[in-house]
């Protein structure tokens, strides 16, 4: 009994429960038609909302007013400046993913430039960032849309036994970042940078470094969403990062971690990405009009997030 209360206390479950509810509703009023269509879309969609996801969650971990409102154009510039240097060629990937990623990177370095020696908020310098990098993508881009190589596309269609292999890719990504969360100096330096940055400087953290790192490490991951969902969509275009700049915060709340900061969880954020993609169908399945459907989604995810916030916080 105490065990499975245990379970239930877990922030993360209630996000994973949600999912499989709306899933379920979904495949019942179709009969069941389609249902493992959707669910194989949710994961591949679900994939790119957790990699933008990571990295806001490490972000968000460090405390009140941390967030990265840059991601939507960082994934722009990335993918803009990664496609048109590839173009086309297969040859080229490793050269687009290298640039997407530096690319990130100084977009991350940027954006803590920013707030270190600008004293500027964290939400106001990553916005303000985000227009010079959302403009450095329009300059770059010309009205133009090249094709991804064609080994980039295969691979973010691929399945194996149904199953997005993309997704797959994405779970070890998860994986990752859990083990670096909760198993390494930098993972607990920012939780306890989060809890209270005072006490952390006085036990000997670098916080300023670490507040660095995250940072550029939460632009690098946009970076790499940004290459692989310009793979999948065909190339890179201008509006291709807009859903993720509160979907990016979406799945990092609904997922269990506290926005006040001090907590991360990293299993909710695939419980979170999938329920907010199936949440999304199962409206459109019923029928639901526009208005209908963003207040019903709203009610949902609140519920969910109410939920999650009555666990015991536990890394």
């Amino acid at each position: 009994m105490s065990g499975a209360a245990s379970i239930l206390r877990q922030p993360w479950l209630w996000a994973w429960i949600g999912a499989f509810a709306v899933w379920l509703a979904t495949a019942v009023f179709t009969g069941g038609r389609g249902s493992g269509e959707v669910l194989s879309a949710a994961m591949t969609f679900g994939a790119f909302f957790v990699i933008v996801g990571l990295g806001q969650m490490f972000v968000i971990t460090l405390g009140p007013g941390n967030v990265d409102l840059s991601i939507p154009a960082c994934m722009t510039l990335s993918a803009t400046v990664a496609m048109k240097t590839m173009d086309g060629q297969a040859a080229m990937i490793p050269v687009g993913l290298a640039i997407a990623l530096g690319i990130g990177a100084v977009v991350g370095c940027v954006n803590y430039a920013l707030i270190r020696l600008l004293r500027i908020p964290p939400i106001i310098a990553t916005l303000s960032s985000s227009f010079i990098f959302q403009s450095a993508a329009i300059w770059w881009n010309r009205g133009l849309r090249v094709k991804p190589p064609e080994p980039l596309a295969d691979f973010t269609t691929a399945k194996i036994a149904g199953i997005p292999v993309i997704a797959l890719a994405v779970i070890v990504l998860a994986v990752l970042g859990h083990i670096l969360l909760a198993r390494t100096v930098f993972g607990r330096s920012v939780v306890a940078i989060g809890q209270n940055m005072r006490a952390a400087h006085l036990a000997g953290v670098k916080v300023e470094r670490i507040r660095a790192l995250t940072y550029i490490m939460c632009a690098t991951l946009a970076g790499l969403c940004g290459f692989l969902l310009a793979g999948f969509s065909g190339g890179a275009a201008l509006n291709m990062g807009e859903e993720y700049l509160l979907s990016s915060i979406a799945v990092v709340v609904i997922g269990g971690t506290s926005v006040a900061g001090g907590f991360a969880n990293v299993p909710g954020l695939w419980g979170a990405a999938l329920f907010l993609f199936l949440l999304v169908t199962m409206l459109n399945t019923f029928g639901a009009g526009a208005g209908v459907r963003l207040v019903l989604t709203g009610i949902i995810i609140i519920g969910v997030i109410v939920a999650a916030s009555g666990g015991t916080r536990k890394t």
